[in-house]
């Protein structure tokens, strides 16, 4: 591992109007001790990939309550595949259907946190993921 911190961006892709749940796992992985960049509301797949692109950043939480998360997700994985960035991991929160996570999973999604998750797996599950792109990375 490099030994700097984790870097994370979070981001609310589409129409959804609802930060609160983004804000809080913002606010949750900056006190366990990662650096985080929030996008605000109302962010295309392409300005999320940007932003991860331009950032630097080792993965990309996005949270979504619109039930969009099967149009938005795999754009955003398409596009990070378009940038060689597809080493950046990807989670995604919110309103999801259990019946999505195992597609969403297929397509490179590394996690799913469903609203009510507790703040201190979704930090551990960054940190492993995080430990994936460094392994990923050294390998090529």
């Amino acid at each position: 591992m490099s030994g700097g911190k984790i870097r994370v961006l979070i981001a609310k892709v589409g129409l959804d109007g609802h930060d609160v749940g983004a804000k809080v796992v913002a606010r949750g992985l900056a006190d366990a001790g990662m650096e985080v960049i929030y996008t605000g509301l109302r962010q295309t797949p392409q300005t999320v990939v940007k932003i991860a692109v331009q950032e630097d950043v080792d993965i990309i939480g996005i949270s979504l309550l619109s039930g969009s998360h099967m149009v938005f997700i795999p754009e955003v994985i398409r596009l990070l595949k378009e940038n060689k960035a597809d080493d950046i991991g990807v989670f995604c929160g919110g309103v999801i259907p259990v019946e999505d996570i195992t597609e969403l999973k297929k397509i490179g999604v590394k996690d799913v946190f469903l609203t009510g998750s507790n703040m201190k797996d979704v930090a551990a599950r960054a940190r492993e993921i995080y430990a994936e792109r460094q392994e990923l990375r050294h390998a090529r």
